[in-house]
């Protein structure tokens, strides 16, 4: 049977295997394939960002006590009280937000999911959805499989990597039903500020836009910066949901946990989507959750560590001539891609894309990083890299220095 007869034109049809991979996985089979020609190298990995802590024992142990419990084996669907009041504390805690518990958050299997799942509760074909650029792929390529939109708006340099809201043609903005934002921001590092996202609601209104701010790293703040929550502005909870996640800021990445909070109704259209979509995360899941966000020092702590390695790379990248564009949350560090390199040994090598350059760096030097064409070209290293002591950390500082020491590079 030739199946490609079969495929969705959602996802290439005919063409199906032949469709420019997600950008996460591509990088994936690149290191997995440089891994094979060079099995005796070690690499510098700063590529997907995945946390590279367990969850803290207290949670593990949570875990352990909860799955004994006979009444957490059925399916939570949008259930789980106990992690709804949890999560309504930790939010008026955290960002002085107020929320009803049963009316206004549902939990979700991992942030990726819920972005998934959004575009079902509003997307028809032809209508459309504002994103940044560059950004996190996933609600995007949601939206193109329903038929729908998108308008990009560029994030750029000069304006600290916030979408510049007034360049959004009047026409456009009218068509619009969503407005994905994502602050903390992946890949830039960048924060939002109180009075962009004052001006954020405003537009909405204005504009009768939903605004969705996937805040997977909100909590992950520098240098004792306060966490902001778009939902903390007057007025957002009228126009906004937001979407946290623990696989972040409390090292549980693959436990698949998070919530969707905000507008009562948005809440509503959502949990009838999930409702159809998934049986919810196993209820011991969610019960370890609770002992988790009742820690903020946790968080605190893997926050400080982020903060740590971002300056010490940056000093590294730094003494190359490397431009690195300052983060204040996350553990994402952004740089513009050099165009060209060379060595006292070797003529100059140019680089067409960002992506070319990332390919050099892992093929060449063993470093790993991740690739932006979509604007300006950049590279974005994570600072999940493994090393479990100060004095493995000081070594891999010492052994991206070597690496990129007989190399200079040019702008």
């Amino acid at each position: 049977m030739d199946f490609k007869n079969l495929f969705a034109e959602r996802i290439g049809g005919r063409s199906f295997g032949f469709a420019k991979a997600y950008k996460m996985e591509k990088i994936k089979q690149s290191k997995r394939r440089a891994m094979e020609h060079f099995p005796e190298r070690r690499f510098l990995d700063m590529g997907i960002g995945e946390p590279d802590e367990m969850a803290d024992q207290s949670v593990l142990d949570a875990l352990h006590k909860a799955a004994q419990k006979r009444e957490n084996r059925v399916y939570a669907d949008n259930g789980g009280s106990l992690l709804k009041e949890t999560v309504a504390k930790y939010m008026h805690t955290l960002y002085d937000v107020d929320l009803d518990s049963q009316r206004e958050i549902v939990h979700c299997i991992g942030a990726k999911s819920a972005l998934s799942y959004l575009p079902a509760c509003f997307i028809n074909p032809g209508d459309m959805v504002g994103i940044t650029q560059p950004g996190y792929p996933i609600l995007g390529q949601h939206v193109r499989f329903l038929g729908g939109e998108i308008f990009e708006i560029p994030l750029l340099a000069k304006n600290h990597y916030l979408p510049d809201l007034d360049s959004i043609p009047n026409d456009v903005a009218k068509k619009m039903k969503l407005l994905a934002l994502n602050y903390p921001h992946n890949p830039t590092g960048a924060v939002a500020t109180v009075s962009f996202f004052r001006k954020a609601v405003e537009w909405a209104f204005q504009n009768e836009v939903i605004l969705v701010n996937d805040a997977a790293y909100a909590a992950l703040v520098h240098d004792d910066l306060k966490p902001l929550s778009l939902l903390s502005i007057q007025g957002a909870k009228e126009v906004a949901i937001e979407i946290h996640s623990m696989s972040k800021a409390f090292n549980m990445t693959g436990w698949r946990l998070g919530w969707v909070c905000g507008q009562e109704e948005i809440i509503k259209a959502f949990s009838f989507v999930k409702d159809y979509s998934d049986s919810g995360q196993f209820l011991a899941i969610q019960e370890a959750a609770c002992t988790a966000l009742s820690q903020p020092e946790i968080t605190r702590r893997t926050a400080q560590k982020y903060a740590r390695r971002w300056k010490n790379i940056a000093s590294v990248l730094g003494e190359k001539g490397i431009i690195v564009s300052p983060a204040k949350a996350g553990f994402f560090l952004y740089t513009s891609a050099p165009k060209w390199v060379r060595s006292r040994h070797e003529e100059s090598l140019s680089f067409s894309s960002a992506e070319v350059c990332a390919l050099w760096l892992l093929e060449a030097l063993g470093i790993v990083c991740v690739p932006w064409d979509e604007t300006e070209p950049a590279l974005r290293f994570s600072m999940t890299f493994d090393a479990t002591s100060a004095a493995e950390e000081t070594a891999f500082y010492e052994e991206l220095k070597q690496r990129l020491a007989p190399y200079q590079f040019g702008f």
